[in-house]
């Protein structure tokens, strides 16, 4: 998560106080004893937490108001529209902790989103992940419960979740979308601190949790999981990333022995302990035995995590062109994980040769969300990480065969970003230009800022980066009333064309309020098309890890599906493009996880269509048109 206090202690500080005194800001506790050792090196045998950036000036609007809460314009393009209360879903309120301070770091980080088709109805339905309490936690109170969204077609949704199965009522973390079985229904695993679940699709609107069976319950704190064939035997694998090991009976207080240190501040106030300094939890990778059950293959592969870095949101995804899915973690207070596919069951560690470690000045950052896309058409997949405040959001781009430089500098897209603490992240195609753009959704960890003087608040509005064709970025201005200027407690986000009109919307899980759907309703008139791949024999059924290049006006884009990333949340799967004013797609390749390669024509724009491997554009429930949505 968050927060990211260091131990320090004298010996520490004496040899390396060069380095980390350019990375850490002053900070210090309130009582007249912290004072001191804010202007001096703590006592032999002390130590104590500090923030690892340094503090950056406060950014004000013209009304003197944080740009966090602020910045908006009278006119300008109007992208998104907060429709959540008309959709019906405000009724549904995620919990974490149970307490408005904010006490431990188990109450901060929030949950994700999973959009899927559980019905095959060929609409998207939202699930949305939900924490606990510490009083139900003891039995003293009802457990929050998840939520799953049925899309009634007319542009509202009613809560299933309770019908279907897929309550949870455990505290939750994490969510990822995928048919692991081949019976061609969507099924979720949903990543909690406690037991994992499994959710399998009973094909009849219900779910049943095989977990125990299935062998991938684990234990103790699970974050954002990811499904992919990383071996190539048409079955989805399941890696989950491990974030801490939490004791709720033996909290991480200052003093204690889970923490190791006397105090944890942020800019010189008392804050929750952690992730640094606390003990992490490992990765694991499991094999789908194609039975039904999974078997944890993480040491073999050598992706264990043995460092026991905070791991916060994973994802599948080829980065280096070879046909094989890598994996790609982001991790808190600690440096990336890349893990190359070698074919042979097992991966190598590249996260330093790569550069996706650390930030473009070797540092590592307190990594949150995760977006990955072929922002420039060079057929290679760049990487966009949310980041801490204080702290800039890392653009890495893929120079080929997964050497990535960060350049959020170099696009001017760096210093902006820096009031904002980042959450879940995505690449879209907003305005169907043909190129795709990035959406940052943000909120503190703290909610005592809205009393600082920082320049930052708790509720902070979402950022649209437009990509000018690949070669540089332009922030899009929040307009007064419009979702870009909402203030919103995000975490988890997830995008995808909720109401199958060609725009890419947007679903936001805030902290310890309701859902959001931002509904894109962009002037634009461009043109665009939809694909929902069926893999065969030898593919995942749903496809996951297959690559699509699309050629329209003469220039190919590339998309992928895939399972995970953002903040441990779940995309459409279902392919979008974009494609400007051209009215014509004139070729569409196929790259199946199973190493066949496809070629298809696509008889017209504007509307879905269903490609199965081998066999070509099939009939599918997007052959009759949608019902419009007000």
């Amino acid at each position: 998560m968050i927060q990211r206090t260091i131990i320090v202690c004298t010996a520490l500080a004496l040899s390396l106080s060069s380095f980390l005194l350019s990375r850490m800001a002053t900070a210090a506790p309130q009582s007249q004893e912290a004072k001191a050792s804010s202007q001096a090196p703590p006592p032999a045998g002390s130590a104590g937490g500090m923030a690892s950036g340094g503090a950056h000036a406060a950014v004000l609007d013209a009304h003197n108001r944080p740009i966090t809460a602020g910045g908006f314009v009278d006119t300008g393009p109007i992208v998104f529209q907060d429709i959540s209360q008309k959709a019906g879903i405000t009724g549904w309120t995620h919990s974490m902790g149970g307490t408005p301070e904010k006490t431990f770091i188990i109450e901060e980080n929030g949950s994700g989103v999973g959009l899927i088709d559980y019905d095959n109805d060929g609409w998207l339905d939202i699930y949305l992940v939900n924490g606990s309490t510490y009083e139900a936690l003891k039995g003293n109170a009802p457990q929050p419960h998840a939520a799953l969204f049925h899309n009634n077609h007319d542009g509202t949704f009613t809560d299933v979740a309770a019908k279907a199965g897929v309550t949870n009522e455990r505290w939750g973390f994490g969510v990822a979308v995928g048919d692991y079985d081949n019976d061609g229904w969507p099924d979720l695993f949903v990543s909690n601190f406690g037991k994992n679940r499994l959710y399998h699709n009973n094909h009849d609107g219900t779910f049943t949790d095989v977990a125990e069976k299935a062998g991938v319950t684990l234990g103790n704190w699970s974050n954002g999981p990811t499904f992919g064939d990383y071996d190539g035997d048409g079955r989805l694998d399941l890696f989950v990333p491990g974030y801490i090991h939490y004791d709720v009976s033996h909290p991480p207080l200052p003093g204690t022995e889970v923490t190791g240190f006397r105090y944890c501040v942020f800019r010189g106030i008392n804050i929750m302990c952690g992730p640094r300094g606390l003990q992490g939890e490992p990765d694991h990778l499991f094999h789908n035995n194609g039975d039904g059950t999974f078997t944890d293959v993480s040491e073999k592969a050598g992706v264990a995590d043995k460092a026991l870095h905070y791991g916060i949101t994973s994802l599948f995804a080829d980065v280096n062109n070879d046909g094989k899915p890598d994996i790609l973690v982001t991790n808190d207070s600690t440096s990336n994980y890349l893990y190359l596919n070698k074919g042979d069951g097992s991966f190598e560690d590249a996260s330093y040769a790569s550069g996706f470690a650390f930030d473009e000045n070797g540092h590592e950052k307190a990594n949150m969300g995760l977006a990955i896309g072929d922002l420039r058409h060079t057929g290679w997949l760049d990487l966009y990480v949310t980041a801490f405040s204080d702290d800039y959001n890392p653009f890495y781009r893929n120079d080929g065969d997964a050497n990535f430089s960060e350049v959020s500098y170099q696009y001017k897209i760096a210093e902006p970003t820096m009031p904002f603490l980042g959450w879940g992240d995505a690449f879209l195609d907003f305005d169907n230009d043909g190129w795709l753009d990035i959406f940052v959704a943000n909120g503190h960890v703290y909610p005592f800022v809205d009393k600082s003087t920082w320049g930052t608040t708790y509720a902070q509005r979402p950022l649209l980066i437009r990509n000018l064709k690949g070669t540089s970025f332009e922030f899009v201005p929040p307009v007064t009333g419009t979702g870009l200027a909402g203030l919103y407690v995000a975490r988890g986000v997830a995008v995808g064309d909720l109401f199958n009109t060609g725009k890419m919307d947007v679903v936001v899980n805030q902290v310890d309020r309701p859902p959001v759907i931002l509904r894109n309703v962009n002037a634009d008139t461009n043109h665009w098309v939809g694909l929902k791949l069926i893999g065969g024999a030898k593919s995942p059924r749903d496809a996951v890890g297959a690559t699509v290049y699309l050629k329209a006006a003469g220039t190919r884009r590339r998309s992928d599906v895939l399972s995970g990333g953002s903040y441990a949340s779940s995309h459409d799967q279902r392919l979008h493009f974009g494609l400007g004013e051209s009215s014509k797609v004139e070729d569409v390749e196929i790259r199946w996880p199973s190493g066949a390669v496809q070629h298809v024509n696509l008889p017209r724009v504007d509307r879905f269509f269903t490609i199965e491997e081998g066999k070509g554009i099939v009939p599918s429930v997007y052959d009759k048109p949608a019902p419009a949505v007000k």
